[in-house]
């Protein structure tokens, strides 16, 4: 029998992050507006807040390095994309009526878009890469390219704007060394409080996928948003 490697999967990883991410929305749906809302003990609520929230700071940095991981072995780029992009859709209604209580609000977006250019400025760099330039204009066409989708994430307001643009592609950059790749990693999120703890996590990955479990992140995203609006909104916080 083939010997397990020491550490964690992809697939533990990717549990692990959902959960995490969980108790981050468990504190922005349904914590969050019990702090303010009429017949609740705001004192409590409030004290439970930033700590589930801090604790949620780690799933993101999780995802960003998976979708590196994705899409550095996906046979099909395009249709990775193109999975990202219909989840993004299916999911913003959910991501709506949970944060905002509306049906559709395009003040910011969910994390699906942010993924989403993300693999975008993955496959940028990897076009220029295998073009003809010379060193000094790919560096140029690279940085470029970079910054207008950061610029463009920011612009749309998606859920990480430009940050979670510019750590993805320094995950990405780094791939083939783990370390520097942890090390680049943490500092770039940097700007996310707790964030950079995710990457203590993430040297237990033994670069094992695990079990195959591609679309529970997909469906759970979404399905988990829906149960916390209707929670919020029978408990009468929303």
């Amino acid at each position: 029998m083939e010997q397990k490697k020491f550490g964690v999967s992809g697939s533990t990883l990717k549990i692990m992050a959902l959960v995490i991410m969980l108790i981050d929305h468990i504190g922005a749906v349904i914590v969050m507006r019990t702090m303010s809302a009429p017949g609740f003990d705001h004192d409590f609520w409030g004290s439970l807040y930033w700590p589930l929230r801090y604790v949620g700071r780690l799933a993101f940095p999780v995802f960003c390095f998976l979708l590196v991981e994705g899409f550095s072995y996906t046979s099909n780029v395009k249709k990775y994309l193109g999975r990202i992009i219909l989840f993004a859709l299916i999911s913003e209604i959910p991501f709506d009526l949970a944060l905002t209580g509306q049906w559709l609000d395009f003040q910011y977006q969910n994390v699906f878009w942010e993924l989403a250019v993300g693999i975008l400025a993955m496959m940028a760099i990897d076009y220029i890469e295998k073009s003809n330039f010379s060193y000094v204009p790919q560096v140029i066409f690279r940085l470029t390219a970079i910054a207008v989708l950061a610029v463009g994430a920011e612009a749309l307001q998606l859920d990480y704007g430009m940050y979670g643009v510019i750590s993805i592609v320094a995950l990405y950059a780094f791939k083939k060394n783990k370390w520097y790749q942890l090390l680049i990693g943490a500092i770039t999120f940097c700007w996310e409080p707790v964030a950079p703890i995710a990457f203590l996590l993430l040297a237990f990955y033994n670069g094992e996928r695990g079990r195959k479990i591609k679309y529970t992140f997909y469906i759970f995203y979404s399905t988990h948003l829906l149960v916390l609006y209707i929670i919020a909104r029978v408990i009468g916080c929303l």
